[in-house]
């Protein structure tokens, strides 16, 4: 948890947001530590299979309050299975987003962007952080075979875009899971491109031929964040044993 949170201190989070430690005792021994977006009641049975008793999420389990705790619902089943088979819980949220190395920075690197670093920045606590990220491609690309290349790098069946754009991507801006609130600030840093997971209706109008806007689905966008926390684990945590969850825990179905 130290390590984690060293990488993205709590104090990075939205005063909205409950990252952490969800669930479960500390001064348990690592018996592996199983990293995923979401957790549900699939992914503790995923861990209980897998021998690990530390789970490690993106997005938290305990996001507003419970007032029972039976089972009610995928949550509370959750929780009660954790404590159950002695799994611990630690979720690292907006102050992952917000990170330098973080989610966003996760994107620019499977994207093989360039010159990557903050836009908007702000200092919390002393620290530079910032909710997207902006980068420049090696070279430019069309509109079309730009939003082609983000659908195979995520594996996403489509992708929702306004106009295509007549000029050239090259600076693209991002930001990952729901982003429509940093559309403006992309716009005035002269980005091509604005890749986020999900966005309003209405926020997709008034930018054509300003800016290419590609919406790729909130957990596609996401999908590689554990691969951050295994990073960190593998090289602050010597000898703790990792896994990468293979449950989809997205709850959006394409027919």
């Amino acid at each position: 948890m130290n390590a984690l949170e060293r990488f993205a201190p709590l104090p990075l989070q939205e005063d909205w947001d409950n990252a952490g430690l969800q669930l479960g005792l500390t001064e348990a021994e690592v018996s592996g530590a199983l990293l995923c977006l979401d957790v549900s009641e699939k992914i503790v049975d995923e861990a209980i299979s897998k021998g690990c008793n530390l789970i490690v999420s993106h997005h938290p389990l305990l996001f507003r309050g419970l007032k029972q705790i039976v089972s009610a619902d995928d949550v509370q089943r959750s929780v009660v299975k954790a404590i159950k088979h002695d799994i611990a819980i630690i979720s690292m949220h907006t102050n992952m987003d917000n990170a330098r190395g973080g989610v966003n920075f996760k994107i620019a690197e499977r994207l093989g962007l360039q010159n990557v670093g903050f836009f908007a920045q702000k200092n919390v606590a002393g620290i530079d952080c910032g909710s997207g990220v902006i980068g420049h491609l090696d070279e430019a690309m069309g509109s079309y075979d730009f939003i082609m290349n983000v659908k195979r790098t995520f594996g996403v069946e489509c992708a929702m875009c306004n106009e295509l754009l007549k000029r050239p991507v090259r600076r693209v801006a991002i930001c990952g899971g729901a982003g429509d609130f940093m559309l403006g600030e992309a716009v005035r840093e002269g980005a091509d491109a604005f890749i986020t997971g999900e966005m309003h209706y209405h926020v997709f109008a008034g930018h054509e031929q300003q800016i290419q806007i590609c919406v790729i689905g909130h957990y596609q966008s996401e999908q590689f964040t554990a691969e951050i926390f295994r990073d960190i684990i593998d090289r602050e945590c010597a000898g703790v044993r990792t896994i990468v969850a293979e449950t989809n825990t997205n709850p959006i179905v394409y027919v």
